[in-house]
């Protein structure tokens, strides 16, 4: 089988994951229960897909929600039950893919037959976002994001940018639009445009 292609379960989300991030998330639904012991035992991976329109729980006569063709593989690095009968898992980003095409199981489960993104090129920060680098060193110091203990190279345009896209205050379709860029001084530029709109 073509190793840039493949065939997934989809994971439709309100929220964007980016290469090297943390995706925390609680599991109740039959179908994604199923999907994710089938990940754990396979140790294989899921797709994380923001839903452009309607909803993740399954309605009688629809085809589930409206999503975005670009999103990343997220595979499962540590679970727990949680006191409220749900399962808790933690999944990383790894490959990002664009889906060619969307079948749905009999559980209404989607299956994405995808193709995957060349890796994004390893560039340099470069000086002209030097400050964009300050910024994150000093959302590293909150408590909140040093729990998340993210993985971060401070040289590197491409984890800069990931981990930036995610921790901003920005709506997830913009978050979307960052994720689906290729250059990553090109999602850094962008970067530094919303941080100076959002210091107003």
């Amino acid at each position: 089988m073509d190793p840039l292609s493949a065939e997934i379960p989809l994971f439709p989300l309100g929220t964007v994951l980016f290469q090297g991030g943390s995706l925390p998330l609680q599991i109740f639904e039959p179908r994604y229960l199923d999907m994710v012991s089938h990940c754990m035992r396979e140790n294989s991976p899921f797709g994380a897909v923001l839903i452009r329109s309607g909803s993740d729980i399954w309605q009688p006569g629809t085809n589930g929600p409206d999503i975005f063709q670009i999103g990343t593989e997220a595979r499962i690095v540590d679970f727990n039950q949680l006191g409220n009968g749900r399962l808790g898992i933690t999944a990383r980003g790894e490959r990002k893919f664009r889906i060619r095409e969307i079948s749905q199981q009999a559980d209404h489960l989607l299956i994405g037959r995808v193709s995957y993104l060349p890796e994004e090129p390893a560039v340099a920060v470069g000086k002209e976002h030097e400050d964009l680098v300050a910024l994150l060193e000093q959302l590293l110091e909150h408590p909140s994001v040093q729990a998340l203990e993210m993985e971060i190279d401070l040289k590197d345009a491409r984890s800069v940018g990931w981990r930036l896209s995610e921790l901003l205050p920005i709506e997830a379709e913009i978050k979307q639009s960052l994720l689906q860029l290729q250059l990553p001084r090109e999602r850094l530029s962008e970067l530094k445009r919303l941080v100076n709109k959002l210091r107003g």
